[in-house]
């Protein structure tokens, strides 16, 4: 399998800063990871982007999803793993997805849900969240980003190495912290330099040591 064209962020990387600074704010937003991860994946799940969902199921795991949540959060209505306040967070990132399956798509009983568990800040959090991995997910959809092509580069036709070295300005210096950040990507390789910024932003927003003795060009 090969994918269509490199991700378009990484063709036009003016894009990827403000993805990754909405991102960052996202997880400055005070909801748990868990609930942020297994948003992700429901609504890749949702959107049928195989990259999305095989590298957010890693990432979900990597943040402390147990498999049997991953494993029935397509189902999450009828499983019992699953906390009031991630059920209404599911609820609220499935209708907010599917926006052209009904009238009034977001509604009144499913935002009211939503606010019983997050308040404003958390709620903008999970909102953007939802924006930004439906733009995720249409991206690596649309231009056939190959599932698992991050973790294993030559499933990906060295698209990824590729859009690194054409933006290597504006990488970090220290490279080993980008290969050392690739298997926490939550997206799949087309998204290559975009995914290690964020990552990067994932780690300044919870006051990782590693990711403030970076120094960006």
């Amino acid at each position: 399998m090969q994918p269509r064209m490199k991700n378009p962020a990484v063709v036009l990387p003016d894009a990827m800063q403000p993805i990754q600074a909405v991102f960052k704010a996202v997880h400055a937003g005070g909801v748990e990871a868990e609930t942020l991860e297994l948003v992700h994946l429901r609504i890749s799940q949702i959107n049928g982007c195989s990259a999305c969902v095989d590298a957010g199921a890693k990432t979900a795991r990597k943040a402390g999803v147990s498999d049997e949540r991953l494993a029935t959060v397509a189902a999450w209505r009828e499983a019992p793993y699953f906390t009031d306040a991630e059920r209404a967070a599911l609820a609220l990132a499935e209708a907010a997805t599917r926006l052209a399956d009904r009238p009034n798509a977001v509604s009144d009983d499913v935002w009211n849900a939503a606010a019983k568990h997050f308040d404003e800040k958390a709620l903008a959090a999970i909102v953007l969240m939802i924006g930004v991995t439906n733009l995720f997910n249409r991206l690596n959809a649309t231009t056939r980003q190959i599932a698992g092509a991050w973790a294993d580069p030559s499933r990906a036709s060295s698209s990824a190495s590729r859009g690194l070295a054409e933006l290597d300005p504006f990488l970090p210096e220290d490279r080993s912290v980008v290969d050392e950040l690739g298997e926490q990507l939550p997206w799949s390789a087309g998204l290559a330099v975009l995914c290690a910024y964020t990552v990067i932003a994932m780690r300044m927003a919870v006051g990782r040591k590693q990711a403030a003795a970076i120094d960006w060009r």
